[in-house]
C-alpha cells in the first residue's frame, strides 16, 4: 500500500543573532534537534537547510536588537515564516532565569516558538525603518545640544562669571552669542576652552536645524495627508507629527485604543487578586520616546483646546503628573481618531 503525507513537516529555528556569530537550535515537530554555530548570514543558514531539510516548512525567530531586520527580511524572500520577537516575551523558567548563554537563548527561542507562544514584533518597511534613523539622529543631537549647552553655562558658574539677565533663560539669541564670544578672561586657557565648546555649539546647533528641515520636508511629501491630519491636532507640531510617523507608522494598523496605548505606553498597570484589584501606575513596557512626546503634547493642548482643558480641570486636586498622563491618553485617542476617520480636528469639539 502506497502512502502519501498528509502535510509538510516543520522546522523550527532559534536564532540568538550577534555580529560575529549566530548561535542556532534547529527542532523538527517531531525531534528536539540541535544546537550549533556559524556566521552571521542567512545564505549560509539557507544552505545548511537546503541540505538537511530540504522538504520542511521552516519557521524562523530571533529577538530585536542591534542587528535589525536584515535577517528577517532575507529570510522571507526564502519563502519562511520569520519572527522578530521582544526579548521580554521568550518564557524563562527555573534556573534558566538565572542562568543566560548564547546557546540557552537559541534553545528557548524554538522551544517557544515550537509551542506556538511568540508574536512577532512589527517590522516596518525599509523606507519607514530608514526614516526612523533620520528622526532617531535628531533625537541624537537634541541631546547632544542640551548637554554642551550644560557644559559652557557650568563654567560660566565655575569662573563666577555672572550671565546678563537679559540672557539668563533657556533661548540662546545672537546677542548671547555674541556676548560669550566677546567674554575675555583673566587667563587665555579658559578663552580656549569656551571657543572648543561654541565651536562644538555651533556645530550641533546647524546639523540639528539641517536635520530637523530633511525630516520636515520628507514627510510633507511621501506623507503630507497623515502629516497634515497630524499638525491640526492641538499640541502636535511638525516634529511630534515626523516622530508619530517614523515611529509608530501607519495608526490604522491599530485595532483599538487600547493596542494603540499598550504600545506607546500610556495604559496602566492592574494587579488583581481575589477582591483585590488595584492599578499600578504607567506600564513599564512602552514606547519611552513616543510617550514623552505625547506628554509634552498634551501640556500645549490644554492650553488652547477648551475641551481639553476642560477634562484637566476636572480631575485637578489629583496628583498632577496623573492628571497629565490621563490627558495624554485622551489626546491619543483623538490623533487615533483623526487619523482612522481622516478628518481633521477641530477645537472644542466634545466627540
Amino acid at each position: 500500500m502506497k502512502t502519501e503525507h498528509t502535510a509538510r513537516p516543520k522546522l523550527f529555528i532559534g536564532i540568538d543573532i550577534h555580529k560575529r556569530s549566530w548561535k542556532i537550535h534547529c527542532s523538527t515537530d517531531i525531534s528536539g534537534g540541535k544546537t550549533f554555530s556559524m556566521p552571521p548570514s542567512p545564505e549560509g543558514l539557507k544552505n545548511y537547510v537546503e541540505k538537511y531539510f530540504q522538504d520542511h516548512q521552516v519557521i524562523t525567530a530571533y529577538e530585536a536588537g542591534c542587528c535589525g531586520y536584515h535577517a528577517h527580511r532575507s529570510f522571507e524572500s526564502y519563502g519562511w515564516r520569520s519572527l522578530v520577537v521582544n526579548p521580554a516575551d521568550v518564557h524563562r523558567k527555573g534556573k534558566k532565569k538565572h542562568t543566560k548563554t548564547d546557546r540557552i537563548d537559541a534553545q528557548l527561542i524554538a522551544r517557544e516558538l515550537k509551542d506556538g507562544r511568540l508574536d512577532s514584533i512589527h517590522v516596518p518597511d525599509m523606507e519607514r525603518e530608514q526614516l526612523r534613523s533620520l528622526f532617531r539622529r535628531r533625537n541624537d543631537l537634541v541631546k547632544d545640544y542640551r548637554r554642551i549647552k550644560s557644559l559652557i553655562k557650568s563654567q560660566l558658574l565655575y569662573f563666577g562669571v555672572i550671565v546678563p539677565e537679559q540672557y539668563d533663560n533657556s533661548h540662546w539669541s545672537h546677542g548671547f552669542r555674541d556676548w560669550l564670544d566677546a567674554l575675555q578672561f583673566e587667563y587665555c586657557p579658559a578663552r580656549a576652552t569656551l571657543d572648543s565648546r561654541m565651536r562644538q555649539f555651533r556645530f550641533v546647533d546647524q546639523d540639528l536645524r539641517d536635520v530637523s528641515t530633511q525630516l520636515r520636508r520628507f514627510c510633507k511629501t511621501y506623507y503630507k495627508k497623515d502629516y497634515n491630519l497630524l499638525r491640526s491636532i492641538p499640541g502636535i507640531g511638525g516634529i511630534v507629527a515626523c516622530g508619530i510617523l517614523c515611529e509608530l507608522g501607519d495608526l490604522r494598523r491599530f485595532r483599538s485604543l487600547k493596542h494603540l496605548s499598550g504600545y506607546v505606553g500610556l495604559a496602566p498597570g492592574i494587579y488583581q487578586s481575589g477582591d483585590n484589584l488595584r492599578t499600578t501606575g504607567m506600564t513599564r513596557r512602552a514606547h519611552r520616546l513616543i510617550r514623552s512626546y505625547f506628554i509634552e503634547a498634551s501640556w500645549q493642548a490644554i492650553r488652547t483646546d477648551p475641551i481639553m482643558q476642560s477634562y484637566y480641570r476636572k480631575h485637578l486636586g489629583k496628583n498632577v503628573k496623573s492628571i497629565i498622563v490621563k490627558v495624554a491618553r485622551k489626546l491619543l485617542s483623538r490623533t487615533l481618531a483623526v487619523i482612522k476617520t481622516e478628518t481633521p480636528y477641530v477645537i472644542g469639539v466634545v466627540e
